[in-house]
């Protein structure tokens, strides 16, 4: 495996990263980040699958709309 997370300024022994892989990382986990801030998301408060789908896709929807404006 190699480091995608670029090492601390203050760190004596630094290692290479590809920043265009880092980037990419990023890409990845802000959808995540935004789907914490709904509580029912995180908690799982609909117990069947098919609702926790719908919610999943409402709020990616939501977001999608958000990010066009």
């Amino acid at each position: 495996m190699t480091p995608v997370v670029p090492p601390r300024p203050n760190r004596i022994a630094k290692w290479n990263y590809e920043r265009e892989l880092y980037k990419l990382r990023n890409e990845v986990e802000r959808p995540f980040r935004r789907l914490k801030v709904c509580r029912c998301i995180c908690t799982r408060f609909n117990k069947l699958d098919m609702m926790f789908l719908g919610y999943l896709n409402f709020t990616f929807i939501v977001e999608m709309i958000y990010d066009l404006v």
